[in-house]
């Protein structure tokens, strides 16, 4: 027997006594921050974020992500699920995952990059292997090149916990843009 959603709306809120939660969400001019970025090696730029030097990037504030470190060809996100991440089934939404994947996949690669040249992803493949939720605790999305070339470049990620329980790992095909050195 289906329940009309107005009926099923109503009855769960009544029975929801939880207080209203709320999320503030503050960021720099990411243009800005660009332009700058645009004038140093792609590892520079990382590590000036990573410094604390240049801001991150609103997507990383929006959804909670801190880079945690930062080599040539690999970079480390992490983040801790919360409910501001949940979909309507109860665990956080797979665009959790896969936005952590995009970025240090993508980011592993922007530490490969001379001053100049600049990259975007063309393609990302995302396997999810189990639901991430609130209980699971902070996990990192680990990005490692596989190919850098002049107009291609990919990479793949996973998404681990400190024991190493992988919840979900991709891969990206990048274009590198700009003049070549």
């Amino acid at each position: 027997m289906s329940v009309p959603v107005d009926r099923a709306v109503t009855a769960a809120s009544k029975t929801a006594a939880a207080p209203e939660r709320a999320l503030v969400v503050t960021w720099e001019d990411p243009l800005a921050t660009a332009r700058v970025g645009a004038a140093m090696s792609g590892i520079d730029y990382m590590r000036a974020v990573a410094a604390g030097r240049l801001p991150a990037p609103p997507i990383a504030r929006l959804m909670g992500f801190e880079l945690e470190e930062i080599g040539e060809g690999r970079v480390v996100f992490a983040v801790t699920p919360g409910e501001q991440h949940y979909n309507p089934i109860g665990v956080a939404h797979g665009g959790l995952a896969a936005t952590l994947l995009d970025s240090c996949m993508g980011c592993c690669i922007h530490t490969m990059l001379p001053q100049g040249r600049g990259y975007t992803t063309l393609e990302i493949k995302v396997n999810y292997v189990r639901a991430l939720k609130s209980e699971t605790g902070r996990v990192r999305a680990i990005g490692t090149v596989i190919h850098m070339g002049g107009q291609v470049a990919t990479a793949d990620g996973r998404i681990v916990d400190d024991a190493g329980v992988v919840y979900a790992h991709g891969t990206t095909t990048c274009i590198v843009f700009g003049p070549k050195a």
